[in-house]
Formats: C-alpha cells, structure tokens, sequence
C-alpha cells in the first residue's frame, strides 16, 4: 500500500482542519474485496486484508427491522447472502444466521466491525436511506459510533440523514455522498433539482463530500474544495483513474487494485 498524499492536503488546508487524518491513506471500497481471493465485499474478511494493507475502509450500513446497523450494501438479500428478503423485513439475529454464498461467513454488525476495527485505521460508514424520512438507522449509528468515534466519519447520499448524524453527534465528520444529476436519474436515483440539492446541501452542512469519479468536475466538488473541505472519490479502479481523481480529490476510495 502506498498511503500517498494528494497535493490537495496542502493546497486546500485540510492539513490544519483537523480531517487530514480522513485523506491520509486510500479507502477500501467495501474493505479490500476480492472474489477470486474469496474476499466478499463488506465482509469480515475484506475488512481484515484492508486493516493488513494499513487502507482506510469504506462499508455500508443498512437496518434490520429491530433497528440495528447491518454492514451490506444491498437493502436485500441474495446477490451475496443466502435469501431474498429486504434486509428491513429481518431481525439482526436472523441476518447474522445467514451465511455469504462464498465463505459461508455472517454478515457482520457495526459493532462488530467497530470491534475489529478499533481506530487502527480511518473507518467510513455510508448509512444508506430510502429517502422517507426514517431515520431509525442514523440514530442506531448514533449510539454505536458515540461510544468509540476515534478515527471514524459517517456519510449518506440523503442530506436529512447527514443532517440528523450532524445534529447528534458534531464531533464525528459527516459528509455527503453524491454525483450529477445526470448520472442519479440514469441510476434511478433521487435528483432534486440543483436548487434543491443546494439548499438541502447547506441544511446538512457536510464537512467533507464523497463524489462520483466521473463527476468531479461539477460545482460540489469544486466548491468545497475551495472552502478546504475534503473531497473524497468513488469507485476508482484503476491507477490510470486515480492519478487523473487527485487533480480534483483528496483521496480515493478504490477497488479492484491496490491503490
């Protein structure tokens, strides 16, 4: 692992803002995935080869119909984990009795990972949103991360989410995840317009962004890192990608290389 900087620290005084410790080394995307290796996105596993390579990591969060914070990425099951219900529709118990389809490992708790984790590294959690206005899972996040925020920011694509998680616990970077509008359409995504998405975007008041690669050269990013707010980019895959990412990013959150 290369742990490189990006010319932004200096550039945009992220080196005295207190979140250098956010961009100081690049993000597993999921933890350090590798199928062919048997590492499954968001799992333990991947999790252990990232804290390994010393990467910071990058999970999901999803609810469970009890209200806990489950790491996975889709709101159901079955493209990695055994059965084909909404996540929302079990209880964290029964999800951890699930096994990944390759491993047979559970799927893992937050506090789980904040255990195996322990602040050795930069940990980023995207607390994913139906955009309904529940924020059960924030609040659960809330209470986990409170307890132990060492070297931990949270994130979310909804703008109340990020807002609620900044509202209950300011000590701890809350960013916002997002790309063009363009782009969220085609992806079936919520698009507010782009005066909806700037009001919302100072409601939340994000300390940092997590933007889509391909959309760095839009306002967001460039706004913020004018204010010297950390930009952090999504989903680099390449070396060719993530030297071209820096010129307007300050650190990439990577898969399928060692970055």
């Amino acid at each position: 692992m290369s742990g490189r900087r990006t010319g932004g620290l200096a550039t945009t005084g992220l080196a005295t803002s207190g979140l250098g410790w956010l961009v100081e080394r690049p993000i597993a995307h999921r933890g350090l995935h590798d199928a062919a290796a048997g590492l499954v996105e968001n799992s333990a596993a991947a999790v252990a080869a990232a804290l390994e390579a010393g990467y910071g990591i990058e999970v999901d969060l999803q609810r469970s119909r009890d209200g806990d914070a489950m790491v996975h990425h889709d709101d159901r099951l079955g493209r990695l984990v055994e059965g084909s219900e909404p996540l929302a529709d079990l209880t964290s118990a029964a999800l951890q009795a699930r096994r990944f389809h390759d491993g047979g490992a559970p799927m893992m708790t937050l506090a789980g990972l904040l255990d195996r984790v322990d602040g050795r590294v930069p940990l980023l959690l995207e607390i994913k949103s139906r955009f309904d206005g529940d924020l059960r899972l924030a609040r659960r996040v809330t209470a986990l991360v409170s307890a132990r925020p060492a070297r931990v920011a949270v994130m979310s694509f909804d703008p109340a989410v990020v807002a609620a998680l900044a509202a209950a616990m300011p000590a701890v970077p809350h960013g916002l995840v997002g790309q063009s509008r363009r782009r969220a359409a085609a992806g079936h995504d919520p698009a507010p317009s782009r005066l909806a998405l700037a009001a919302a975007t100072l409601r939340a008041a994000p300390r940092f962004l997590a933007w889509n690669v391909d959309d760095l050269g839009t306002w967001p990013p460039r706004l913020a890192r004018a204010l010297g707010r950390p930009v952090l980019t999504w989903t680099v895959r390449s070396e060719a990608v993530r030297r071209r990412a820096l010129d307007g990013a300050d650190q990439v959150i990577f898969e399928g290389f060692r970055a």
